[in-house]
């Protein structure tokens, strides 16, 4: 059995075939990964034992701090050039602010994640008050997204800010079926530095890596600056982008072969 079916089989999914893309010679979406609660709670070197299950040069492309419309729809621009799905972590208040962004963020085929309403070091707070936040950010995603008012998240992804987390708020998520997501390797985009310093760190990071999961911020003009050239080199480089999706009946079919 290869390496990616030995993959594939451990993490209980199947690669799909990426959407047609107008671009052939596009970076594209390599596969869809269902990600499930019971079995993969947590994820993430930076924070937890263990990642997804993706082989070598496969990468995971995560956005947070979002919606901003000035950088967060650059980002979008350039994903869509390239065919690439990433999931976006969105703050609920940003979300309530910019309904339109959150609707356009899934209509062009990304995953939609919470993270928390306003952005506190959740560590540091009541534990009334993180589940607050927490609540109240998924439930201002859902109503951007949906126009329903639930603390149920329709995509069950959760990310801490700052990945600051008590053992009780991450046993609250997992008994509600919640993914915590952390991440692999980072760009560091909340330092102050110039677009090719972060295109130099990030690449030089992802060398070094092989793979995993990658946190960039989205409101954040250098990054939205960088995503061309840090697409390119993806493509340029061999690297192929997996796209995660809460496992569920109606991906069954899409990630079974």
């Amino acid at each position: 059995m290869s390496l990616a079916a030995v993959l594939a089989a451990l993490a209980g999914i199947a690669a799909t075939e990426a959407a047609e893309c107008p671009r052939k010679d596009a970076l594209g979406t390599s596969r869809i990964l269902s990600v499930d609660a019971k079995t993969t709670p947590r994820v993430g070197l930076k924070s937890f034992p263990q990642t997804l299950a993706l082989a070598d040069h496969e990468v995971v492309l995560t956005f947070d701090d979002g919606p901003h419309p000035p950088t967060t729809s650059k980002v979008l621009a350039a994903l869509a050039q390239e065919c690439v799905r990433a999931t976006f972590f969105l703050i609920g208040l940003h979300a309530s602010e910019h309904p339109d962004m959150v609707k356009r963020i899934a209509r062009e085929g990304h995953t939609i994640g919470h993270h928390t309403w306003s952005h506190p070091f959740m560590a540091r707070i009541p534990f009334d008050k993180a589940k607050s936040e927490i609540d109240r950010g998924i439930a201002a995603g859902e109503m951007a997204l949906h126009g329903t008012f639930t603390t149920t998240p329709s995509t069950p992804f959760f990310r801490f800010p700052y990945f600051e987390a008590t053992q009780a708020e991450l046993d609250l998520l997992q008994s509600r079926g919640i993914v915590v997501f952390g991440a692999d390797l980072w760009a560091s985009d909340w330092n102050e530095m110039t677009p090719e310093q972060e295109l130099k760190l990030i690449t030089e990071r992802l060398a070094a890596a092989g793979k995993g999961i990658i946190l960039f911020h989205d409101p954040k003009a250098r990054t939205a600056a960088i995503m061309p050239a840090f697409l390119r080199y993806l493509r340029e480089n061999g690297f192929r982008v997996v796209h995660v999706v809460p496992a569920g009946p109606s991906q069954k079919n899409a990630d079974t072969r």
